[in-house]
Order: structure tokens, then sequence, then C-alpha cells
């Protein structure tokens, strides 16, 4: 055995440094370690093994692991989350119960380092590919226990993709299953996957959908091969398998070459042990999703509110903007707030001016272009001075913010540390990069200079996996971001402003009453570090300094306290997002929905499944002031995010910058103003049925 990890020689005498990791209890640890040579599990993929003796009693363990030049493409990262991800699921889903001797016993993980790893007790036995099950009393065990693993895999919505005689592995009494990550969830497209025979048909093509039935191939290929000692046919049933007692009886519709047409798990392990499938029943049947009462009940409360108010409010919402969104449409009237100063403005054509090769502004004369095609052209890389506050720095409003109606502000909300610029940042560059076209919504810049700088110094940056810096504010209290224009899929469109509000400018209480009364969409961030006290999350609040707070965001509480309310609810609509959702990517509900892509379509209920679960984890560990601003909006759903989707190291992020799901908390927003149409209307959206 080596004592160090390959590239890092020890010199004689050198003490060792402790291998650190994070155990499945979500506690740091550390201890000694020395390490063997590193080898390629699968010589098609990235990831790497090596057996370790970890402690001073040398327990041994392997060690899977990334190389950092490897686990510097997000793909390989990928592939050591799924499998992180799927272990540790396993092990909090199968405790207490007789089968957790089925899967690999995780001891610790390590993932946002730059030679990212997961630590597993040594294996059980060797892989089936290099031995021999002979007896068929052995055959009737191992044949179990793969069906087992299988039936426990789809009791939680996971299907192995990757079975084959090198990830099962057999001790002369139990099976183990390896090959962890291959696994996905039921439900998701496919994509290739595998290696024939052991891969069925479909998977090995990437056509349909993950179907726990894929797997139900994968096993009886497997069994054919332990039984016969020869692999089958890549596409059809074996032609023998009548001869063989263990396999005629149980596997010809295993076989069949769509998974339509082959059992599922559970009447696979029916037919090959009928007790074992009796006794597995309350086993999956408690594999349950988070309890929602108390969600169920606030969401029924909201249901039942009658009061005039919201009715009144969700009318006069007008989310068309009061204007047809064709070009050259004319302001709204009494103007629109400017997004720096936050004083009203209007379009005035004899104050409007365009940037030269020098980045200087030139004042623009309309009377001199008559063609309304240039005239359009020229006015929409136009913008116009603000003189409505002279006490304010000399700013500039492109022109089509002036021209398509009143904006519909969008204010996100939380303290300085909760990654909002982050997220803000990755959420516009999902919009241009075409993310709301499935909606029918579609994006133009309200000024394409503007609009280029915002992308080269945030976005690129961002994507390329720099940690952004703190940007210093135009006024002191609502920093203007971005702005769009949205088409609908009517044809109408309206600018979209982003502002960032940070806890710390939230004390100037007039200009803060001002500008919220005009806010139209609430995004609340919640920094899990702050608001969850959940131990994985323990060494980073050491590293920051910071402690759990369990009174709740007070930029919250600031907003909700000044926001004036007629009825039992604020009728703006709003969103909670649980923010930084990667340091929780193995934390039950928030790694199903990390995974979760974009819906094709919109329906009332939308979102209220994801609301539900978030809703669970926040009641049940932050406690009910972080969930102030769901109790105090009709319409507000909650989501998780991630926009970066690790932790930075030395102000990178060491993979690039990957964003998950920042999209959809402004899908919801979308929907809730009626520039993303969905049944039932705008003013259901959020609370799952059409407003009384």
């Amino acid at each position: 055995m080596t004592t160090t990890p390959p590239g890092r020689p020890e010199s004689p005498g050198a003490q060792r440094p402790p291998l650190v990791f994070t155990d499945p209890g979500g506690r740091q640890r550390g201890a000694p370690a020395r390490f063997g040579p590193p080898a390629h599990r699968d010589a098609a993929l990235p990831l790497r093994v090596r057996k370790v003796l970890l402690g001073r009693r040398e327990v041994q363990c392997v060690q899977v692991f990334l190389s950092p030049d490897d686990a510097a493409h997000p793909a390989a990262r990928a592939l050591l989350d799924t499998e992180a991800g799927t272990a540790l699921h396993l092990a909090r889903a199968l405790e207490g119960t007789p089968y957790p001797y089925l899967f690999p016993t995780v001891v610790g993980y390590e993932l946002d380092a730059v030679e990212p790893f997961l630590l597993y007790a040594a294996p059980r036995g060797v892989p089936v590919g290099s031995t021999q099950v002979t007896s068929a009393a052995d055959h009737r065990v191992f044949a179990r226990d793969l069906a087992l693993a299988l039936c426990l895999l789809d009791g939680e919505g996971l299907v192995p993709r990757g079975i084959s005689p090198a990830t099962v592995h057999w001790d002369g009494t139990a099976l183990q299953l390896w090959g962890l990550e291959g696994v996905a969830r039921a439900g998701r497209p496919r994509s290739p996957w595998g290696r024939p025979p052991y891969c069925s048909p479909e998977q090995r093509r990437g056509e349909g959908h993950v179907d726990a039935r894929d797997a139900v191939w994968s096993a009886a290929q497997v069994l054919y091969q332990v039984v016969t000692g020869r692999a089958g046919p890549a596409d059809r049933p074996p032609e023998d398998l009548a001869r063989h007692r263990a396999l005629a009886g149980t596997l010809p519709r295993a076989f069949a070459p769509a998974a339509a047409g082959r059992p599922s798990p559970a009447a696979l392990l029916e037919l090959l042990a009928p007790e074992d499938a009796r006794r597995l029943l309350p086993v999956v049947a408690g594999a349950g999703r988070p309890r929602h009462e108390a969600f169920d009940r606030a969401l029924e409360a909201k249901r039942r509110a009658t009061d005039a108010v919201a009715s009144e409010a969700s009318t006069a919402e007008d989310p068309a903007g009061g204007t047809d969104g064709a070009a050259g449409a004319e302001p709204a009237p009494g103007g629109v707030l400017c997004p720096y100063c936050l004083e009203e403005i209007r379009l005035d054509l004899s104050h409007l001016y365009v940037t030269d090769d020098l980045n200087q502004y030139q004042t623009l004369d309309l009377s001199r272009i008559t063609n309304p095609v240039r005239r359009d052209d020229a006015m929409r890389a136009a913008v116009q001075r603000c003189t409505a506050d002279p006490d304010f720095p000399e700013h500039h409003i492109p022109v089509p913010y002036l021209t398509h109606g009143r904006p519909l502000t969008v204010a996100m909300i939380g303290q300085s540390s909760t990654g909002k610029s982050h997220l803000l940042t990755q959420m516009i560059a999902e919009i241009t990069d075409g993310g709301l076209k499935r909606y029918g919504v579609d994006w133009q810049s309200v000024n394409p200079e503007q609009h280029a700088r915002f992308v080269r110094e945030r976005v690129q940056p961002l994507r390329s996996g720099k940690v952004l810096a703190h940007t210093e504010r135009l006024s002191g209290f609502a920093r203007f971001v971005e702005s769009l224009l949205l088409t609908d899929a009517r044809g109408r469109v309206r600018p979209v402003a982003f502002f960032d509000l940070g806890g710390e400018d939230l004390v100037r209480t007039d200009e803060a009453l001002r500008f919220l009364l005009g806010v139209d969409a609430l995004v609340f961030v919640v920094d899990p570090v702050l608001a969850l006290p959940l131990p994985q999350l323990d060494s980073l609040r050491a590293h920051l300094r910071a402690e759990v707070d369990r009174d709740g965001d007070t930029a919250f509480d600031t907003v909700l306290d000044r926001l004036p309310r007629k009825g039992p609810y604020l009728e703006t609509p709003a969103v909670m997002v649980l923010g930084k959702a990667d340091l929780l990517r193995f934390q039950p509900p928030v790694d199903r929905w990390l995974e979760e892509g974009p819906a094709a379509a919109i329906g009332p209920d939308r979102f209220l499944e994801e609301s539900a679960d978030v809703h669970a984890l926040l009641h049940r560990h932050a406690g009910q002031a972080w969930l102030r601003p769901f109790d105090t909006f009709r319409r507000c759903t909650l989501h998780v995010a991630s926009a970066t989707g690790g932790r930075e190291s030395g102000g990178r992020y060491p993979a690039g910058a990957r964003p998950r799901r920042v999209l959809e908390p402004l899908v919801s927003l979308l929907a809730m103003h009626g520039i993303i149409e969905a049944p039932g209307g705008a003013a259901s959206f959020g609370v799952g049925r059409e407003a009384q």
C-alpha cells in the first residue's frame, strides 16, 4: 500500500494529513488513511477506485474518486454525485430494515473538493463475472436478492441502469449490487447507457423514458449468464431458456424487446420468491414522502379565503400591462418608475440619446428620421436622460422600457449572504438561452448595449466558474440589475425589471415603502446555512462564522411589515426559493427536486408538490419564522434552486457554475401574472384551483 494518494510523494518521516470527509449523518470526520494504487473501475467511465486503510485500526475501505483533471468536467462530477446520492438515499430509506446488505455501505464523502471522492466499506464478495454461482440453491438466493434490490430501488422511484456481471457481487451467501453511478429516476428521458446484452434494447438506443422494467431485462441477462455461463442475445430471449429449470418458469417475459412486455420488479419477485415479496410490501409502502399536514392546512385556508380584496386585486392586476405590446405603443398612463432613482418618468422625445464609438452620449434628433422602420430601430437603441430627481447622479433609461406599458418589477429579497446575485444572474441567463420558449414566451433585450454589458460582466464570468463580487449600488436601497422585454403567446409585450434588495438596505423606511408599494412580484431567497440546523452545514457555518437564526431572515420581516394588507393575505405574487440547494443535494426532498427537469406545460397544480416538500423541510428544521412569506401571500410557491451547483474554492467553482432549477421560480411568477398562461387563470396559480 502507498502512504499517500498518487501525485503526492511522501518524504521520509512525514506525517500524513487526515482524510477529511462527511459521514452519512452529515457530520465532518477526519482519520489517517493509507491509499492503494488507483485503477479505473470501468474503462468507459472517468470514475477511479482504490483501496484505503482508514483510521488507526486501518479498517479496509474502498474509495471511488475523480482525478483533478476529470473533476473539472461537470459530467464526471455528475456521475459521482449520482452514485453518492443514490447510496445515501438507500442508506436512509433502508435503515432499520433487513435489506441494507443488498447495497454498498457508505462511510463518507467529500464531493466539492478538487479531487472529489466517495468512501465505502469494503465490498462483500466479488463480481459474478469473475466467479461462479454453482448450486441450484445458490441460484435461487442470487435471483431472489437481485429481484429484492430491484424492488427496493423501484419503491424509491430509482432504476439501476448499470446491472451487469461486473456490478453484481456474490459472496457465496448473499448478493450486493454496485454500479450506482448508472441509477436514474423513473420517468426521465432515457439516454444511452450500458453495454449489450445487459442494457435493454430501448436503453441502448436512448429512446423513450426510464422504466423500472429496463432493469428487469438487465437482471434477466445476468441471471442467464450465472446459470448458463454465457451471455444471452442483445435483443431477444435466449433460445435455450426452456432447457434450464431455474430460468424457464420466470424469465421468458423478462426478455421482451419492449419494457411494456416485461414484468415489473415486484411481479418478478413474486415469481421468484413469493414469501419474500409479501415481507417486502410493508418496507416499500413505508418509504413515503415527507408529511405535508401543515402545508395542506395552510393551503386550504388560502383556498377558503373569499374576501373581496383578493377578488378585486386579481381582476385589476392586468397582466398585459395595459398595452398590446405593438412597436411604438404609448407609454403607460402617468409614466413608469425609473429603475434607478425610483421616481416617475415619462417618455420625452426631446431628451433622447445614443452612444457613439467612444461610448459617449450624443443627442438623437428623431425629426431627421422619416422612415418609420429606421425610426423604430433608432428608438430601440436610444436612451432617455432621467431628470426626475435632480439630486440623483446622472442616469439614462432605455426607450423600450418606457414604451411598452407599466414594467413588471421583480424584487429579490434576502440578506446579502444568500446568493441572490448569483441566482438572479443565472435566472436571466436561462431566459436569454430560450428557457421560456417551451411556455410560449420569447424575450428581447430592452437595450442591446446594456444587455451585452450585463452578459460580459456578470453571466460570462459566472458561467466560467468565477465567484461574482459584490456590486456597487447606484442607490442606497434598491439595486436595478437588468430588464428584458417578454412577449407572451398572444404577442403581448411587457418589460420585466429585476431588482436586488439587500437586507442591509431595508433600513431606509421611506424609500423602501415607496418602492415596495409598486413591486409586482417578490422572490424571497432562503439561505440554508442560516435557516437549517442540519449537521452537513455545520462545517460551512464554522468557516463563515455564521449561526442558525431561528427567528428567520430580517430582510423578509422588514418587507412583510411594510407592505399594506387589506385582507387576510397579500395579493402580490411571491415565491420562496431555498437557494444554494447544492449544499443539500443529498438531503430529501432536495435530492429529488434538483434533478427534476422543467415541465413542458403549466397547470394550476404545477409546483404544488415541490412547494409541499420544501414547506415540510423548512417547517420541520427551520421553524415557522422562515415560512412567514408563504403564510402572508395568498399565491406563493416554494422552490429549490442552485445557481452554482457546488461550493466555491479560492474564488472559483472548480467545475464551473452549473445552474439547477433557477428558472422555475420565475415561471411561477409569470404564471401568476398571466404572462405564462395556465389553466384556471393567473388568480388560481399557487393555490391549485380556480379562485372562487
